[in-house]
């Protein structure tokens, strides 16, 4: 079992910039491919950045960056020039692949309870 805690999310205004974490229980973390989702309202959920197990694999829409620290157990969300449009509730995902783990929220095994990020002037 994986748990997964989200951390850092908020309000923001446009042109700003964000950085999210996410906290993974276990002693097997570099095993697992990590993702980062988010759902807007009314919106069906979207992959937005992967990374895996040993970092050296990485995909990211445009203006994100995904990094992951497998010695504190962490993936972080390095999200800039934040639009309204990227208001949403952000997921961490995690899925026991070493490789890169792939852009489909269905193949992720676990994930965290989400936070919230509002884009807002």
């Amino acid at each position: 079992q994986l748990q997964l805690v989200e951390s850092g999310g908020g309000l923001v205004h446009p042109g700003g910039s964000l950085r999210l974490s996410c906290a993974a229980s276990g002693r097997t973390f570099s095993q697992y491919g990590m993702g980062w989702f988010r759902q807007a309202p009314g919106k069906e959920r979207e992959f937005v950045a992967g990374i895996s197990g040993d970092g050296s694999v990485t995909h990211a829409k445009g203006r994100f960056t995904i990094s992951r620290d497998n010695a504190k157990n962490t993936v972080f969300l390095q999200m800039n020039s934040l639009q309204p449009e990227d208001t949403a509730v952000y997921y961490c995902a995690a899925v026991l692949r070493y490789g890169f783990p792939g852009d489909q929220a269905r193949i992720y095994d676990y994930w965290g309870q989400g936070t919230q990020v509002t884009v807002s002037s």
